[in-house]
């Protein structure tokens, strides 16, 4: 198995684009998406484009128009970003690269000149508005939420002539870029909240593994029966590999017909992590592997000896001796 020589480096992908490299992610300006691209290193020097969907930024990977896009994949209020493992789990195959962690704080902003006495409609991205619904019923019970498709495009509608609602909840520095007048911080009902985005490349080489790493899975369920789903789970237990995320998501086909979105512990250079996915794909032949990448943690897992890789080679040393007759 091949990797990239270096995790921290942009994509290796080039295809048309050249040497440019070319990041989109889920925008406008000033989103927690743009924030998280931000992060990696290099990318605030690259050519950085705003998506208007989580679908959009992908195709503009797949179709050579973007070298990686940074996308929300998790928050640890309300779990998995539908659109993104519904995005990732159908399409041309893609990889993750790497993964980012950065604290979400909230603001509710206005347009100078409104008071939290007139606020009768806000808007934000469902994931905000679950996070600052219980602060939103205690100081502004009375106002309607509209949706918006992110935390930025509410406060960007908001700052335009002819705005539909009367507040945006967004990040404290789209509101101060758009002169926005931030009527109460630190909004949020959780106060340490995260989320989880990723970057995304075409598959290609993989990051070493580091030891700290995390391996991502879409796992289809062929056929509804019972124990269906502990088949596919046991396939990770037998051979001592945690589950740190596990959800199940409608296909689309016909009701009842589900995909599994899996984060696993591990890489999959690491010989239990190896042996689960020939394994899964025994029992889910459409399984598809979406990379190994370090974990932005960087946990440590905790590996039984029976499941190292020492005890694999081991096991199949062993196994070649009663082969060759001894």
């Amino acid at each position: 198995m091949t990797h990239a020589a270096d995790t921290q480096a942009a994509p290796h992908h080039r295809g048309p684009l050249g040497e440019t490299v070319v990041y989109t992610y889920l925008g406008p300006e000033g989103t927690f998406t743009e924030a998280a691209l931000l992060t990696i290193p290099g990318a605030q020097d690259a050519v950085r484009i705003p998506a208007p969907s989580v679908n959009s930024a992908l195709e503009m990977v797949r179709s050579g128009q973007a070298t990686a896009a940074v996308v929300p994949i998790e928050n640890s209020v309300e779990g998995g970003v539908s659109a993104t493992l519904d995005a990732l789990s159908a399409g041309a195959s893609l990889r993750i690269l790497r993964e980012i962690l950065v604290p979400i704080t909230f603001v509710l902003a206005a347009r100078p000149g409104v008071a939290l006495a007139d606020i009768r409609t806000v808007s934000t991205h469902t994931h905000a508005w679950a996070q600052c619904r219980e602060w939103a019923a205690a100081n502004i019970p009375e106002a309607e939420y509209l949706p918006a498709s992110s935390t930025a495009a509410a406060a960007v509608e908001l700052s335009g002539s002819d705005p539909s609602f009367d507040a945006a909840i967004c990040a404290p520095l789209v509101a101060q870029r758009l002169g926005l007048e931030v009527l109460r911080e630190d909004i949020g009902d959780v106060r340490d909240a995260v989320t989880r985005f990723v970057m995304i490349s075409l598959p290609g080489l993989l990051p070493e593994p580091t030891g700290s790493d995390k391996t991502t899975l879409v796992v289809p369920l062929p056929e509804d029966h019972p124990g269906a789903l502990m088949e596919i789970l046991d396939q990770f237990s037998t051979r001592g590999v945690n589950l740190s995320r596990i959800e199940s998501r409608p296909t689309g086909m016909f009701l009842g017909d589900y995909f599994f979105s899996i984060d696993a512990d591990g890489h999959i250079a690491d010989a239990r992590m190896a042996d689960a996915l020939k394994g899964l794909h025994r029992i889910s032949p459409e399984l598809r592997f979406l990379g190994s990448y370090p974990r932005a943690d960087h946990r440590e897992s905790e590996i039984p000896r029976h499941t190292s890789d020492e005890a694999f080679r081991a096991a199949d040393i062993w196994f070649e001796s009663l082969l060759n007759g001894y």
